[in-house]
């Protein structure tokens, strides 16, 4: 590395006008243009490097449009920090509400509510701001990565079918069934749960017809918990092709996913419908058969962690670096953490090796912690789901923070008033589980 650290003495001061930062006129090499790619190709940027994005995929990204959500103090940093636009649109509410269906009947039963802040956004709106401001990196689509080496002076080698180049610094952020993730913990392989999770995103006309539903979901998301399961519920903001055409407040998507166990031999694709016909108020139920079939996607449910998150000068973000099952809503905020970590690191760390070390280090042990949650989510809220109909604010008050047993962190923050054992009305953590 003596070659880079010589150039880094001399460089200037890069985009962020600061002088002496160890990214200075390095090389980082990103695998992976999504999500978790384009936020560390902004870290690196600000950081001064020089960043390289190879994307496999040619079509464009931003078409995708299921939901997410955001802590509300991790949106404003990174607005602050300018990761995101400002004027990226987004969907925030601040009550969590807890429905299940009245025994005997097909209406809804209203059992708690939960101050529980949230920012949802829309995938696809989120990956054309992260891909906005990081500016002038090179962003190669359509260049399948082929294979990840080392150079005998420890300098990484990406190539494609092209050509081969060399980084400092190697990011794989190639998704859950990352290739370079075989490379700094291999033999690692994700742990599947005994449920799926069915995801979609349909325009609001099938909420027409509904409009208790509606306005409640303005200013809520809601958990629809049934036996063997839950779903949860949230508007999200639409893309220019959605709805009014716009991206204005008006135009807004419902976004859902529900967890549970499709019948041996069921086709699970289509069987959120029968499921939310057989166990949902008959509104949401009426509300997700107007989606369609093409509207939801079904997926498995999963879980891994690499025990180290890099390996100068390899280092994983995102999904590479670990998988949680999907009720942590940690996928993306995850990987915009992993980013800010990256950024940071190498702001501060004098050189290249203990940089990543200090970022494998924090960001392992923050995914340990995570894949540790989402099993005890999944196991309370789908594998042994309470009798939700016996349930009121103060069952359900009490009964989740037994689940979240005095974990804190940025998603799910057990306030100090109930940490200490109250009964009363404790506010829940936020995210949608």
């Amino acid at each position: 590395m003596c070659a880079a650290g010589c150039r880094r003495a001399a460089t200037a001061t890069g985009t962020t006008g600061r002088t002496g930062d160890v990214a200075a006129a390095l090389r980082i090499g990103v695998i992976g243009g999504s999500i978790a790619g384009c936020a560390a190709a902004v870290a690196g940027r600000r950081a001064g490097a020089d960043v390289t994005v190879y994307e496999r995929s040619r079509a464009d990204l931003q078409e995708r449009g299921f939901g997410i959500v955001i802590p509300p103090p991790l949106h404003a940093e990174l607005v602050g920090s300018g990761y995101l636009d400002a004027a990226m649109p987004t969907a925030p509410v601040g009550t969590r509400v807890w429905l299940t269906r009245r025994p005997g009947g097909r209406s809804a039963r209203e059992l708690a509510r939960q101050s529980s802040p949230v920012t949802p956004c829309n995938w696809g709106l989120l990956w054309r701001s992260l891909r906005v401001s990081a500016g002038p990196v090179r962003y190669l689509r359509g260049r399948p990565v082929t294979s990840v080496g080392r150079e005998g002076s420890g300098r990484g080698v990406i190539t494609t079918a092209r050509s081969g180049e060399a980084y400092d610094v190697v990011v794989g952020a190639d998704g859950h069934a990352s290739a370079t993730r075989r490379l700094v913990a291999p033999g690692l392989r994700p742990k599947p749960a005994p449920y799926a999770v069915w995801r979609g995103a349909i325009p609001l006309g099938a909420l027409t017809g509904h409009p208790r539903e509606l306005e409640l979901l303005r200013g809520a998301w809601v958990t629809l918990g049934f036996p063997g399961g839950h779903g949860i519920f949230y508007l999200i903001p639409g893309g220019p092709q959605d709805g009014d055409g716009g991206t204005g407040p008006g135009n807004r998507l419902l976004a859902y996913a529900v967890y549970g166990r499709p019948p041996e031999g069921a086709d699970p694709g289509p069987y959120v419908h029968e499921l939310a016909k057989e166990h949902f108020p008959a509104a949401w139920a009426d509300i997700v058969a107007r989606g369609g079939r093409r509207a939801a996607a079904c997926h498995p449910v999963a879980d891994a962690q690499a025990p180290r998150v890099a390996r100068p000068p390899l280092l994983l973000a995102g999904d590479a670096a670990g998988v949680t099952r999907p009720h942590t809503a940690t996928g993306a905020v995850k990987a915009l953490q992993d980013a800010l970590c990256l950024e940071r690191v190498l702001r501060t760390t004098a050189d290249v090796r203990t940089a990543l070390e200090r970022y494998g280090a924090e960001r392992a042990a923050a995914g340990v912690h995570l894949v540790e949650l989402g099993r005890r989510m999944g196991h309370a809220m789908v594998e042994e789901t309470p009798d939700w109909p016996t349930m009121g604010q103060r069952e359900v008050d009490v009964w989740f923070r037994g689940v979240l047993a005095g974990t804190r962190h940025y998603l799910y923050e057990e306030p100090p008033e109930t940490a200490a054992g109250s009964g009363g009305r404790g506010r829940a953590p936020a995210g949608p589980m």
